[in-house]
């Protein structure tokens, strides 16, 4: 298309997909009694490894929700769910406490008092899970980055307004005062015409990439009350387990030792494309009014004269992943406009201006930064008032794409073009478009 028609054309629908959960139809199947303001929302969790651990601890404490199921194919992480959160209703005072404990999410979504759903499980069953949940009438807060495929991402787009539900992607960054006091500034035309982002993301197994790399970690006996075959879920049988990919943890030693590796392998994950990238990328098309839409070409790191990844959008501003600025190797974003430029980092601002200054807010200073309840209390509000939340599925989709067409792009080793309003590659890209999914194993499918 010619510029002039696809802007018009991206503006559209832009505004036509920002459908507020309480307007759009809901399928007769997916109606059901929404909780008053005064009630409290009766909560599953699903996924209870170390990300869950830390939302489980912010959610419990809202006076307003109840934790009443935990589910995990494994049974050390049930028990803990059962134990801790048992322990924190009782030293509230109550004398009877019943949390049940699952290792199919189907049984905990069949549960008709389950108003909502955290799903925190790896990456590679975020659509499966978070497409049941929906289709079985709950609301969902969905771990980032929100799927694993990009055309998981199209099919949540449909389920969420077909069922007509709430869900927020844990995008938390997006309820952080000083990621909020950033993009205003860019919003709001403080820091003029904006020229070019700078987004880091963070290297790991790769010193060279945040890309995914292949997973090479020795086969290891799977332990004893772990389901392994439906941790894998729609991934093929081939891969072997470590206790890297699912951390074990003892009543000895009830917290895991690290992150689970899964997300910096191919297939099971995006590396720190998606890992850190759904946090900062993010935050860079937030600031930049582009979070429905997405760029239109991205060049791989190495490609001609490219010494890093490079998004460009339909209004001439490029985007680059790499460190944001000498010697600062913490994930981040840095925008540069005609009137000076702005640097954010968790827990850090600067500017080229004192008057892009902001006021910090320290009440949250000893709180770990995924426990914070801002983010989760966003979600409860728009589960009582049925209105989108800041982080609603179509931006959650448009985060994590620009994070796969970076990968996509790294894996053929050229660029690629992307239309982000039909969401298709352009010129007839077969190689690129066979990118957009995988084949689950039999047995496995997204159906809406």
């Amino acid at each position: 298309m010619e510029r002039r028609q696809f802007l018009k054309v991206s503006a559209l629908g832009a505004a036509a997909t920002m459908i507020p959960a309480g307007l759009a139809g809901a399928a007769p199947a997916a109606r059901k009694k929404t909780a008053a303001a005064s009630d409290k929302i009766r909560m599953g969790f699903i996924g209870l490894g170390q990300q869950g651990h830390y939302l489980w601890g912010s959610f419990m404490k809202m006076d307003d929700v109840r934790l009443v199921a935990g589910c995990d194919v494994y049974d050390i992480k049930r028990d803990r769910f059962e134990r801790e959160v048992t322990a924190y209703y009782k030293g509230k005072g109550e004398k009877k406490v019943a949390v049940d404990l699952y290792e199919d999410y189907q049984d905990l979504l069949a549960r008709p008092d389950i108003d909502a759903v955290v799903i925190a499980v790896p990456d590679h069953q975020h659509a499966i899970i978070a497409l049941a949940a929906l289709k079985a009438g709950k609301d969902v807060y969905l771990e980032k980055p929100m799927t694993l495929t990009i055309y998981e991402g199209q099919v949540l787009c449909k389920a969420v307004r077909k069922y007509n539900r709430i869900l927020q992607v844990g995008s938390q960054q997006r309820s952080s005062e000083e990621f909020t006091h950033a993009c205003n500034i860019v919003r709001n035309g403080d820091l003029g015409k904006i020229e070019r982002i700078n987004v880091y993301v963070g290297r790991n197994l790769d010193p060279n990439t945040g890309h995914p790399v292949d997973c090479k970690l020795p086969k290891m006996e799977v332990p004893a009350g772990l389901n392994w075959d439906k941790w894998l879920g729609p991934l093929p049988e081939s891969i072997y387990y470590h206790s890297d990919l699912d951390p074990i943890i003892t009543p000895e030693e009830p917290k895991e030792k690290l992150w689970g590796a899964w997300r910096w392998y191919k297939v099971m994950g995006g590396g720190l494309m998606t890992d850190w990238g759904a946090h900062m990328f993010d935050i860079a098309q937030w600031g930049i009014g582009k979070d429905l839409s997405g760029p239109c070409e991205v060049i791989p790191r190495g490609y001609g004269y490219y010494d890093r990844l490079t998004y460009k959008y339909d209004n001439g501003i490029v985007m680059t992943e790499g460190p944001v600025a000498p010697g600062n190797k913490n994930p981040g974003v840095r925008f540069y406009g005609s009137e000076g430029w702005i640097e954010v980092h968790r827990g850090e601002f600067t500017c080229s201006d004192p008057k892009f200054e902001m006021k910090k807010d320290v009440s949250n200073a000893d709180v770990p930064y995924e426990a914070r309840a801002g983010h989760h209390r966003v979600f409860i509000d728009s589960v009582k008032s049925r209105i989108d939340p800041n982080v609603p599925v179509e931006v959650g989709h448009s985060s994590c794409t620009v994070c796969n067409l970076g990968n996509i792009a790294a894996t053929l080793g050229r660029p690629v073009v992307w239309n982000p309003i039909v969401q298709k590659f352009m010129n007839n890209d077969t190689e690129a478009t066979k990118l957009l999914h995988y084949e689950y194993r039999k047995g496995y499918k997204l159906e809406l």
